[in-house]
């Protein structure tokens, strides 16, 4: 099969082959240029998915010493150039989960520029939380990745605020491309 197949490009099409590269497999087996099937779907592969993970952790690093709104401008370049790449990709499922881990992973980069309990108190009384709970909440002494999951801080530091912020809707993005809104 793959020898029929090879002649015909080679000399019918006259293209070059790297027999490196090619091979036939099932659809379920096939990746080509990030993308592959699930089922009768298109989706990215695993390695693309792992990739993305990969470098929104380099963007979202806590302590990775720059400004904030230069994190948000870096992170927003680089997802909406990814989902725009990706956009052909009818699968989504993980995409809310995406987005609920790059908001805690922008959470835990506010705990920690914050630093100090009497900070991170400061903050969230200006966020709108109560003294008392706010204290209770500053002065622990878990890790930001556990305090970005608190109620308290999901509260404070809430999906619209981050939002307001710059963060980028990894979902938003997605449904806008598959679902645009009529002109009509």
């Amino acid at each position: 099969m793959k020898a029929n197949v090879t002649r015909f490009l080679d000399q019918r099409l006259k293209l070059h082959i790297n027999h490196d590269k090619s091979r036939i497999v099932p659809s379920k087996q096939l990746e080509f240029l990030g993308f592959t099937f699930r089922g009768t779907k298109i989706a990215w592969c695993d390695k693309a998915l792992h990739q993305f993970k990969h470098r929104v952790k380099q963007h979202t690093g806590r302590s990775w010493g720059v400004s904030l709104t230069y994190r948000y401008r870096e992170l927003r370049q680089y997802i909406v150039g990814w989902l725009n790449y990706f956009a052909l990709s009818e699968y989504y499922r993980p995409i809310p989960e995406l987005d609920e881990w790059l908001r805690r992973r922008m959470r835990c980069c506010y705990w920690k520029q914050w630093r100090w309990p009497r900070t991170k108190i400061k903050h969230l009384v200006s966020l709108g939380v109560s003294l008392k709970e706010a204290i209770k909440t500053g002065v622990s002494s878990k890790g930001p990745y556990v305090m970005s999951r608190t109620p308290i801080t999901q509260r404070a530091l809430s999906n619209e605020w981050l939002a307001a912020q710059g963060l980028v809707s990894i979902k938003e993005q997605w449904v806008r491309f598959h679902y645009p809104a009529s002109t009509a």
